[in-house]
């Protein structure tokens, strides 16, 4: 099979049968063997119905309905397990990706060699409320990852069948799929401008809260992706310097209070535990000794972790 498309879909029972048909017909234009996987997320209309009624007509057409709103990341991560072709093609529900763009991202995957291809927005059809944030939130994304995108959290993106069989996305972690990609040995990342359509129906489920969780989760990512599997080198560094600082400043006081009794034999205006430095020597080496065993523990729990399914389908087509 040449192309898996993967389309999560969340109350877009309008839009199903246009895009069916859309990407069928552009499909059989080209002369691609293909599947649909639509990942019903929890939708409270008929959108399920809809993905129902199009399997009917079109044997190409797949789908799998979560018993409740699990986010695009679970969504993602069921249908990269079900995809069968060698290219697979992720797009949003709403219309605004084009499958028009779908032949040109299968040349470069095949062609070109690309593990992945990130479509780009260049001309958005959404409100400054949205769009600056974006640019805002790509630029930081761009800074901290080193990848060359414009638009990390474009929809329309292309992958190599190795890359998503390889790579696992949680949380909200649908925006940083090149991170996670480039993290796991797939480097060789492209970009292609695409078309962005006006939303035909329904309605933008972009909030300010999703800019927020989005930098947190990069920086989770970038830790993850950093120390997973050797936790100890973040936690044992920052626990070593933590006990040197605090041991520097305890040889200091004893210097000190050593200094008072038996070379200058003056007094120490204050006692060693009336002193403030006392107390930050004394929180310092507790620190330290506290991070090294958190580094060690995690190293243990790295080696025995198993990643866990949160997520359940209750019915596929």
């Amino acid at each position: 099979m040449d192309i898996s498309f993967i389309i999560p879909a969340k109350d877009e029972e309008e839009s199903i049968p246009e895009l069916t048909s859309w990407i069928s017909r552009v499909m059989q234009t080209h002369g691609f063997s293909y599947e649909v996987i639509f990942i019903d997320d929890g939708s409270s209309d008929g959108t399920w119905e809809q993905i129902k009624k199009q399997r009917e007509s079109n044997p190409s057409i797949k789908g799998l309905k979560f018993n409740r709103n699990f986010g695009k990341a679970a969504a993602l991560q069921v249908g990269f397990k079900e995809a069968q072709g060698e290219v697979v093609v992720t797009m949003d529900a709403d219309l605004q990706d084009s499958p028009e763009e779908v032949p040109e991202l299968y040349k470069m995957i095949k062609e070109q060699k690309f593990d992945l291809v990130s479509g780009w927005k260049k001309k958005r059809h959404d409100p400054i409320s949205k769009t600056l944030p974006s640019k805002f939130f790509n630029a930081v994304t761009r800074r901290m990852s080193g990848i060359k995108l414009h638009d990390f959290n474009c929809g329309l993106k292309a992958y190599n069948s190795q890359v998503v069989k390889n790579i696992s996305v949680y949380g909200d972690m649908h925006r940083f799929i090149p991170v996670i990609a480039k993290w796991a040995g797939f480097a060789k990342i492209g970009e292609k401008v695409v078309e962005h359509r006006e939303r035909k129906y329904g309605y933008s489920k972009f909030g300010w809260r999703r800019l927020i969780s989005g930098f947190l989760d990069l920086l989770t990512l970038m830790f993850v992706g950093k120390f997973a599997k050797k936790p100890m080198h973040f936690f044992g560094t920052m626990g070593i310097l933590s006990f040197l600082f605090g041991f520097g400043f305890t040889i200091k006081i004893l210097w000190d209070k050593m200094d008072s009794i038996y070379i200058s034999k003056i007094p120490l205006k204050r006692e060693v535990y009336q002193q403030p430095i006392f107390y930050l020597a004394l929180v310092a080496l507790v620190i330290g000794v506290q991070l090294f065993l958190t580094g060690f523990l995690a190293d243990l729990l790295a080696r025995q972790s198993v990643s866990k399914k949160d997520y359940l389908i209750v019915e596929s087509v």
